[in-house]
């Protein structure tokens, strides 16, 4: 992996020509103490040419979102960068269309500012930078038992199934610990002896949770392994996870949008894209204890991180910007680092990309583009080394460190109603559409570099 492009190189040496209204952050002015090398930081290209982008094809990545946002797509916001410098940054149809089933009179337009509940690709943000930043600082070994972190975390008696014991974290980070999907911690019903919605005894039911296969032995992608993860970066840095990463990471370098639990930290549900129409009840078919049944808008939609987790947890519960998470891309190609602040060091990054002996659409944490059963997400146009992840409420990255490229397209896709809620189907109208699918705009961009 290379740590800048000579074209990035030179965004150093231009930070000053940003203008002072450009909505992306700089970093602090105060190096970190670790700091001893100034990485290159994100400016505005002139125009797309500029780093080898065409202007009228990307004008058809538009077209394609504003197409679907005339038939019913609820709303986007896409930033591009290449080279160090920000090619696209856009935002398209509306924060929020409905209040519960009705329509507004006038719907929100989305804006370029707007915050989205990133659902799953806050276990990148928020959890694998921590990890890799603790990697990078001698404080977490990979390869240690996750006993060694949470001396609770063991096998008893009556499991079945054990592994707890010998469970390390790159087995958690592969996906590859034993746990299933989703517990559903939050539902009794489904969850029985686990149910939990106070914080505490959530964590507490993580280690009690049993094993369906033995550690190493499948690969089966489960929110619980970064509940886990989340609960491991507490019990090193004796803080909460939201406080560590908004503290050690996002402050560090600037970025006033990417929180956890927004509407507790100053953020107004207009400010937010909104989500599920009726809280969790799938256009009223489910129901649980203390679900919510009004419309979502700035706090996080998955259950588990909501209802069991207060909303902070290391599967889910970041919202963003597109611009805050173009700084966070820009860390990952520079090698670690953004303007004075060094997060962590490139060998963890090439470490935390490389692909699993198992499955090679896996690394620690992130998914690769390791066969093409990846060209639904990264395109078929994406480098080998091309990398990102997911999330459920329509949000996906995809970071080419072969093309020193970063794509975030985040949706509110969810924003609709269930295609046929009496079949009590997860499957929203919004789902429907290809820019919900992500391969169709990822596609879009990287035919618009003149290469492809």
């Amino acid at each position: 992996m290379k740590k800048w492009t000579s074209c990035a190189l030179t965004s150093v040496l231009a930070i000053s020509l940003l203008a002072p209204s450009a909505s992306f952050a700089e970093p602090n002015e105060k190096a970190s103490p670790q700091a001893h090398v100034q990485y290159p930081v994100l400016t505005k290209a002139k125009k797309p040419e500029e780093v080898g982008f065409s202007s009228e094809k990307l004008e058809k990545v538009d077209q394609l979102i504003e197409k679907e946002v005339a038939a019913g797509f609820p709303g986007a916001a896409l930033i591009v960068i290449k080279d160090g410098k920000i090619v696209k940054n856009e935002s398209y149809g509306y924060k929020q269309k409905f209040d519960g089933h009705t329509p507004l009179k006038k719907f929100l337009k989305m804006e370029n500012d707007t915050l989205f509940d990133l659902a799953s690709n806050t276990k990148m943000y928020a959890a694998n930078f921590a990890l890799q930043k603790l990697a990078s600082e001698g404080k977490l070994d990979i390869h240690a038992r996750v006993q060694e972190y949470i001396p609770e975390f063991k096998d008893s008696e009556a499991d079945v199934i054990k592994g707890k014991d010998t469970m390390r974290i790159i087995d958690v980070l592969h996906h590859t610990a034993g746990f299933k999907p989703d517990p559903q911690y939050h539902n009794p019903n489904v969850s029985k002896e686990l149910y939990s919605q106070e914080r505490e005894k959530t964590i507490e039911n993580i280690n009690k949770t049993p094993l369906t296969y033995e550690p190493g032995t499948q690969n089966v992608y489960s929110d619980v392994d970064y509940m886990l993860l989340g609960t491991i970066v507490e019990k090193i840095t004796g803080q909460k996870l939201d406080e560590y990463v908004e503290n050690e990471l996002y402050k560090p370098l600037n970025l006033k949008d990417t929180v956890f639990n927004p509407l507790q930290k100053g953020f107004k549900p207009k400010e937010i894209a909104a989500t599920e129409l009726l809280g969790n009840t799938r256009d009223g078919v489910i129901n649980f204890p203390n679900i919510r049944t009004y419309t979502l808008q700035g706090e996080v939609h998955d259950e588990k991180a909501f209802y069991s987790m207060e909303g902070v947890s290391g599967h889910a519960g970041l919202f963003s910007t597109t611009s805050d998470l173009a700084v966070l891309l820009q860390v990952m190609l520079n090698g670690g680092g953004y303007g004075n602040e060094k997060l962590f060091d490139e060998e963890t990054i090439e470490e935390f990309v490389a692909p699993s002996e198992k499955n090679a659409t896996y690394g620690l944490g992130w998914r690769l583009n390791g066969n093409d059963s990846m060209d639904w997400m990264f395109s078929k146009y994406a480098s080998n080394s091309a990398y990102g992840h997911t999330g459920w409420t329509g949000t996906v990255t995809i970071i080419d460190p072969e093309q020193d490229l970063g794509i975030v397209l985040l949706t509110n896709k969810k924003h609709s109603p269930l295609v046929n809620p009496a079949a009590n189907s997860n499957q929203f109208f919004g789902d429907l559409f290809t820019t919900g699918s992500y391969g169709s705009v990822v596609t879009a961009v990287y035919e618009a570099l003149e290469s492809n």
